[in-house]
């Protein structure tokens, strides 16, 4: 840019600092939304934990160029909006995709992952994993079947040589009767 506003340089100054401070940010198409669609849609954004804005598709390249991340001029044509996850890229991906599917006007373009660009598919597979309590609660259950099973081993050594030892005094008093 040459000789830039100075709002446009708050704009993309604004921009850098949500690409460093979020975890992922999907790129969509809201072209035919209503805004109170949109409303609607950044509420949900903001309970699963995200944020939803229009820029200006030459700033998102500015700012994503000054990021170092590559590959996302392709889709920032047309009516851009992004989606600005803060803290877990499954449930924001999820509530985009529940929307869209209710709203087609929504279009999921592509997504940002650190400095990389996934697809509008790779953001669809974000949507279809568990959420991350869920996935931490399956690693911990993982991690504590071995355990469990050890425990119940050792368990079952005393466990059955007592029923061992039962049988045994039940047989011999049998046999003195």
């Amino acid at each position: 840019m040459d000789n830039p506003r100075p709002e446009k340089v708050a704009i993309v100054e604004e921009l850098n600092a949500k690409f460093a401070s979020s975890s992922a940010v999907l790129l969509t198409e809201y072209r035919g939304l209503k805004v109170a669609d949109i409303e609607k849609l950044r509420h949900a954004l903001v309970q699963a934990g995200g944020s939803f804005k229009v820029y200006k598709n030459t700033l998102v390249k500015f700012a994503a160029d000054n990021a170092g991340i590559n590959g996302v001029s392709s889709y920032l044509e047309g009516p851009t909006a992004l989606a600005f996850v803060d803290s877990d890229v499954v449930e924001v991906a999820k509530v985009l995709r529940d929307f869209s599917k209710a709203n087609p006007s929504l279009v999921i373009k592509a997504g940002i992952l650190g400095e990389s660009v996934i697809s509008a598919a790779d953001t669809a597979a974000l949507a279809e994993l568990p959420s991350r309590d869920i996935l931490l609660s399956q690693f911990a259950g993982l991690l504590a079947a071995p355990m469990r099973n050890f425990a119940s081993l050792l368990n079952a050594l005393p466990q059955n040589f007592a029923y061992a030892l039962s049988a045994l005094v039940d047989k011999k008093s049998e046999e003195a009767a």
